[in-house]
């Protein structure tokens, strides 16, 4: 083979190594939603969130931190806390109903005259009341969502995990882990894949991420136990279920509630 030859083929070697070396973008490789979106994010106080279709007010307080309760008061939305898309929910703490509730009461307590004495009557709470505000609060029986192993446990320190990731085959069915009204299902939000969020009473919410299918849809009541998606890789690398309890909207260690 001539020399020049011998040279032009040298030359074509060493880009070829160039590339796969130094050029990344040379080799095509597959990526998936960053898992760190779902688990790092904290409380968004600022800002203003134009509402997608398929959103409902329980993901987005979900997506960004906060109680849904307090979400809704701060965008003076009732329930049952219907929204639109192209709404805009505003993001910060200050809530103007507080602000002119209290503002209101200024105004009516100095226009009211000063008296020597005064009796005040208290009304007596109803037991259907009382049965009402136990409902809201009360205690709640959870099962396990799906049978696993965990394979990652909640932490709220270094790589943050604001659930259990609990490992399973493709397929394998999620059920409720308590009773409750569903909330969210969809896959809008990321880090999450194919999502479930159900909402359990006043203060818990629960959360079923990365399925592969799911079985129910927003305002569906189901029981404990009820087949609610299949487990999946949506959002992430393995087949798995993360799940996620939250309390008042801040996520509790969902440990502290399942079986032993």
């Amino acid at each position: 083979m001539p020399k020049s030859q011998n040279i032009a083929h040298f030359i074509c070697l060493l880009c070829l190594a160039f590339c796969f070396v130094f050029v990344p973008g040379c080799v095509t490789t597959k990526t998936y939603a960053p898992v760190a979106d779902r688990t790092q994010r904290p409380k968004v106080t600022q800002g203003v969130h134009i509402v997608k279709p398929g959103e409902t007010l329980y993901s987005i307080a979900w997506r960004y931190g906060w109680d849904y309760r307090e979400l809704a008061g701060t965008n003076n939305i009732r329930s049952p806390y219907l929204i639109h898309p192209k709404q805009r929910i505003r993001l910060s703490n200050a809530s103007p109903t507080k602000k002119r509730s209290k503002e209101r009461s200024q105004r009516i307590t100095k226009k009211q005259p000063k008296t020597s004495s005064s009796v005040t009557k208290v009304k007596k709470p109803t037991e259907k009341s009382v049965k009402k505000q136990t409902s809201k609060s009360g205690k709640i029986t959870w099962i396990w969502p799906v049978k696993g192993r965990v394979i990652e446990n909640f932490t709220t320190k270094g790589k943050v995990n604001k659930g259990i990731d609990i490992g399973g085959k493709l397929g394998q069915p999620v059920n409720a882990a308590a009773d409750g009204k569903v909330v969210y299902a969809g896959s809008g939000l990321l880090g999450y894949g194919k999502l479930v969020i159900i909402k359990h009473n006043y203060q818990f919410l629960s959360a079923y991420a990365h399925n592969r299918k799911l079985l129910v849809k927003e305002g569906d009541k189901v029981q404990a136990g009820q087949k609610i998606a299949e487990i999946g890789a949506t959002g992430t690398t393995m087949a798995k279920l993360h799940f996620e309890i939250r309390q008042n909207g801040t996520p509790v260690n969902p440990l502290k509630f399942l079986p032993r």
